[in-house]
């Protein structure tokens, strides 16, 4: 209780709020800056008088975004791309983490696999066999050339692997011992125990295909095909003005490049913003609370 009550105690915490608040407001700043500027006019975004709040408040920049089919079909494909690809490439994750977390004993071949998935990680054959291999694999302007191709990570393989190594010893002897095999101990004692780093994967994974726009104009024949970033570099970044119509012309003269690029980071953030206090709880559980008694 003295230590509690100590000043030095109380300096401390005093130290680490503002510190911790300061670092808050570092990374939210940004971001309210961008959102400002997204809602602002273009003469106010060009003039630099946007800070922390809109300036002659308007919606034009979501309009020349979102007022369009493309843009619907371009956000379902992200959400489709989400939604199948996210839960694959997190069951591959841990079927190849497992095994690879057992020692030589468990598993023979162990280091060979190891150094097979480090090299894979490390050298790459290049850009134009990765796209020949997809193509011939009849893969090309399909919802799966977004989603097999970068199905596995070894990244991830690595990090899951290394948390499943943590896990107690005793708790595969127990399970041996009641009877279970391999299939069960990863399903019913591995997976539930590792939930803050499969939410981490699961979070890291989600990103990486939200955020992914560069495989979707490579991989897609058909624009109505793009995920929602690749649809935004095309539209935005590019500005294809064969693609705009006259209505198009016509808000451009209201927005600008920095009014709809801010548009853009703020529709592209908005769903992970939405998914992360969902996982966010888990990153900071226990690995193994209450599973070991005695």
């Amino acid at each position: 209780m003295q230590y509690k009550n100590s000043v030095s105690r109380k300096t401390f915490l005093i130290f680490n709020n503002v510190l911790l608040i300061a670092a808050a407001l570092l990374c939210l700043l940004p971001f309210i800056h961008v959102l400002a500027i997204s809602f602002s006019s273009s003469t106010a975004a060009m003039s630099g008088a946007v800070k922390l709040w809109p300036v002659d408040f308007t919606l034009k920049s979501y309009e020349f975004i979102a007022d369009r089919p493309a843009f619907i079909k371009s956000f379902v494909v992200a959400v489709e791309r989400v939604v199948i690809g996210a839960p694959i490439s997190l069951v591959l994750t841990i079927l190849a983490a497992y095994p690879l977390s057992k020692g030589k004993n468990n598993f023979k071949y162990r280091t060979f696999y190891v150094w097979f998935y480090m090299i894979s990680m490390l050298f790459s054959g290049g850009l134009i066999p990765w796209y020949m291999t997809i193509k011939y694999t009849g893969l090309i302007d399909s919802i799966w050339a977004l989603i097999i191709p970068c199905a596995v990570q070894v990244f991830y393989i690595i990090l899951l692997l290394n948390f499943f190594r943590e896990l107690p010893k005793e708790l595969d002897e127990a399970a041996y011992i009641d009877g279970a095999g391999h299939w069960r101990l990863l399903w019913q004692i591995y997976v539930p125990l590792s939930k803050p780093a499969l939410a981490t994967i699961l979070l890291f994974i989600t990103v990486n295909h939200w955020n992914s726009w560069f495989d979707g104009l490579i991989l897609m024949n058909r624009p109505e095909h793009y995920p929602l970033q690749s649809y935004m570099q095309t539209i935005i970044v590019g500005k294809d003005m064969a693609k705009i119509s006259e209505k198009d012309i016509a808000i451009l003269k209201l927005v600008n490049d920095r009014t709809s690029k801010a548009a853009q980071v703020f529709i592209g953030t908005v769903p992970i913003l939405l998914i992360y206090p969902f996982l966010q709880k888990y990153f900071t559980t226990g690995i193994v609370m209450g599973s070991v008694k005695g």
